[in-house]
């Protein structure tokens, strides 16, 4: 009897952990949240819903891997995001460091509120300090002041910062950084005066 009545406690414990696996298993809240989105937001102006609704390569990674990429995973994808950097077709890299400036103070562009066809800032001040003389800059990157004085100018320095300028994750996968030539958020000729901005000796990074 006792046997028996051991039997039948096992086979009800397993009968509950069972239907507890089942109903612990967790809704897919990555589309859930996909579909809210779609739902709630619309194409407005220069912010279109194209990213939003076909993630390319670095974007599903990096998103399906909230934790971390494996050191694997980040060198194949750093090297797939290397490849999409297009150099300066006239090989010249560097343009005016006073548009640059302009260009980094600017926080404006891709934005609803923003005319079709305006020109984006890149809005640096936001997450690096540049220039001493700047009293309000983020730190969510590293501070560039003194970029170019202490990196030089030579052709390797110049081909990695214009790579990192148009696609950061060709250097860091999964960076906060925004992929600025990729994503079409700012043109060859304002990452050349952002260019000149990091590496001219004359520009108030360098001061």
């Amino acid at each position: 009897m006792r046997n028996l009545r051991t039997r039948h406690i096992s086979i009800l414990l397993a009968a509950i952990c069972s239907t507890a696996v089942v109903s612990a298993a967790e809704p897919d809240y990555a589309k859930a949240a996909l579909d809210m989105m779609k739902a709630d937001f619309k194409a407005k102006g220069p912010a279109t819903m194209e990213r939003m609704v076909q993630q390319d390569e670095a974007q599903a990674q990096c998103s399906a891997n909230p934790q971390g990429l494996t050191a694997k995973q980040a060198k194949k994808l750093e090297q797939s995001q290397l490849a999409t950097v297009k150099y300066p077709a006239d090989a010249q890299y560097m343009g005016d460091w006073k548009n640059g400036e302009k260009i980094a103070q600017n926080g404006r562009g891709m934005q609803s509120s923003d005319a079709v066809g305006s020109v984006n800032g890149g809005n640096c001040y936001a997450c690096h300090q540049m220039s001493k003389t700047e009293i309000s800059f983020g730190n969510i990157g590293p501070s560039l002041y003194q970029y170019g004085k202490l990196r030089g100018t030579s052709p390797e320095i110049l081909k990695y910062t214009w790579g990192k300028l148009y696609n950061a994750q060709a250097y860091n996968a999964c960076s906060k950084m925004p992929r600025f030539g990729h994503n079409g958020v700012l043109t060859e000729a304002q990452l050349k005066d952002v260019m000149a901005l990091l590496l001219d000796g004359e520009s108030p990074v360098n001061k």
